[in-house]
């Protein structure tokens, strides 16, 4: 069998998750009557520190829908250059909200509160676009799985907060931020006015989001979900998978975070340029090949042919992620492999 690292969304759920999702009590979403999604909803709004939340089946809409809200048609967002907002959206902003973009650049993707709040342009008169809102994703993913400083983030909060503007959290792999870092959930959802956070990246859930808020927004956020074509009715299968990942898989990330930084340092034991061990600070591995005669999808190929699927993300960036499905016998096969497509 093929060991899959392209991302932490490619896990299978466990038999105890199915087992979940297989006996939980299910009602009609649309109408507000399945209590599972209820109470997986209250609950994350609970450790966030927010009034409410709203489950959406991809981490994509989630983020779409707090844009929505906090951003009005004509004004601007701002956010890091390799957000996954930005990059990976595929332009879903502009698309539904008719929302623009600017970007700052960062080393590995990581928050300088002064970065943004420098080409912040709220109140900009009927000439020029304004700032209304700030993004930032913790972890962040293409800048390799980096953990957002906290004191960067109180430092926007607080520059946001003199300037007027909203701030939002993509917090995907928030989860893996909390492990690495030891911060609070409640402590990361202090500073944000709306969050997004994902259960099928690295918590084993099969499917699903949620947007995180005021009960004011969340109101809004729900009659937009409708509209978007993402109302659900049984969801209650879904979320209960959502509430066994809560219960079972948050502290076993640690695992994910060891495994990532031993296939880091295996990789930097054959080529030291390709990544910095020290910058691995969860479960995403990013090589960087511009010292090799070979592109990121030459590796790629090279990797599967001997049963090892990695991502080709840019012409000479590679990544490989850590999960649950991957285990100490296959990170042994792993380091094989990728030292023999190495040095082939």
């Amino acid at each position: 069998m093929a060991i899959d690292l392209r991302s932490d969304t490619v896990t299978q759920p466990s038999p105890g998750m199915r087992d979940a999702i297989a006996h939980a009590p299910v009602g009609d979403d649309v109408y507000g009557d399945d209590p599972t999604v209820n109470s997986l909803e209250e609950r994350l709004a609970q450790m966030f520190g927010k009034e409410a939340g709203l489950f959406s089946p991809t981490g994509s809409l989630a983020n779409q829908l707090a844009i929505r809200l906090l951003v009005a048609p004509g004004e601007e967002l701002i956010a890091e250059t390799n957000s996954h907002i930005v990059r990976a959206e595929l332009g879903a902003a502009a698309t539904f909200s008719g929302v623009t973009t600017r970007t700052w650049p960062a080393k590995h993707g990581l928050l300088k509160a002064s970065d943004a709040l420098e080409i912040a342009r709220p109140d900009s008169g009927p000439y020029l676009v304004s700032t209304t809102a700030i993004a930032v994703e913790n972890t962040h993913n293409f800048g390799g799985g980096t953990v957002q400083p906290l004191v960067e983030m109180r430092e926007l909060r607080k520059g946001a907060d003199e300037m007027g503007l909203s701030l939002h959290l993509d917090g995907a792999r928030i989860w893996n931020a909390h492990i690495a870092s030891g911060v609070s959930f409640l402590d990361y959802g202090k500073y944000f006015d709306t969050i997004s956070v994902c259960l099928s990246k690295g918590l084993g859930a099969p499917v699903g989001s949620l947007m995180l808020s005021t009960k004011e927004r969340v109101a809004k956020a729900r009659v937009w979900r409708k509209r978007y074509g993402a109302g659900m009715r049984q969801i209650g299968l879904l979320a209960a998978a959502g509430h066994y990942a809560l219960d079972h898989n948050i502290a076993r990330l640690a695992d994910d975070h060891r495994r990532a930084r031993e296939l880091a340092s295996a990789i930097a034991a054959i080529d030291s340029s390709l990544i910095e061990v020290s910058g691995v600070q969860t479960n995403i591995v990013g090589l960087d090949l511009t010292s090799l005669p070979i592109s990121a999808s030459e590796l790629s190929v090279r990797c599967r042919e001997n049963g090892l699927w990695i991502s080709a993300l840019g012409p000479k960036y590679a990544r490989l992620v850590t999960h649950m499905d991957f285990d100490d016998s296959q990170l042994a096969q792993a380091k094989e492999i990728l030292k023999k497509a190495l040095v082939a």
